[in-house]
Order: structure tokens, then sequence, then C-alpha cells
């Protein structure tokens, strides 16, 4: 089982950046498809982006598309989520998922490892 620990969250105006990291232990996730989701207060969680096994393929949500990024580093075992013009409407939790496919997928029930996520705030 894939362990992972989300960082990167905090308070930002609008407009501004944003880096999230995702840190794997427990098994090396180069073979692991990744995602992003996040849940805004009373709120179902939604996908974010997602980014297969070899870091080549990627898909994002239409809200984010063009000021995200979604990337990884299989040696360092980490996924990131570059947030750019950040608007208030992204805040919400963050969550980082590991799937076993190894593909880009945006339905949560193919990721079978969650960390625990991190806060994102984006207000003035």
């Amino acid at each position: 089982q894939v362990q992972l620990v989300e960082s990167g969250g905090g308070l930002v105006q609008p407009g501004g950046s944003l880096r999230l990291s995702c840190a794997a232990s427990g098994r090396t996730i180069s073979t692991y498809g990744m995602g992003w989701f996040r849940q805004a207060p009373g709120l179902e969680r939604e996908f974010v982006a997602c980014i297969d096994w070899s870091g080549r393929n990627t898909y994002y949500a239409n809200s984010v598309k063009g000021r995200f990024t979604i990337s990884r580093d299989n040696h360092k075992n980490t996924v990131y989520l570059q947030m750019n013009s950040l608007k208030p409407e992204d805040t919400a939790v963050y969550y980082c998922a590991a799937n076993a496919l190894g593909a880009t997928t945006t339905r949560s029930r193919d990721f079978t490892s969650w960390g625990q996520g991190t806060q994102v705030t984006v207000s003035s």
C-alpha cells in the first residue's frame, strides 16, 4: 500500500500561486497513475488533474486547465501540482491519490490510496 502525504497548502491572495507536493512512501509510485482532487465545504469531492505513470500524459478539469500543472518526479517518489492565477473558487482541501492502473483517469473509485489533504485558501 502506498502512503501519501500532501504539503504546500496555505493562504494566498487571488491571482497568486502555490505548489502542492505529494510525497509517497511504502513503495515506489513509478508504476502508478497519480491524481489530485479537491473538496470545498458543502460540496462533493471533485477531480482536478491526473498524470500517468510515465508523466507523458496528463488531464485536467476544465475549471483549472491552463492555470494548474501536474508533474511527477519518480526518483523522488513525489507528485506536484503547480497552481497559478488562483481564484477564490479554488479554495478547498486538496487530496493526492494513487491508482494502480498507471493511467490517467478522472474517476475517484480508480484511486486506491489517498492522502489526508492540505488546505488551500484563496482570499484577499
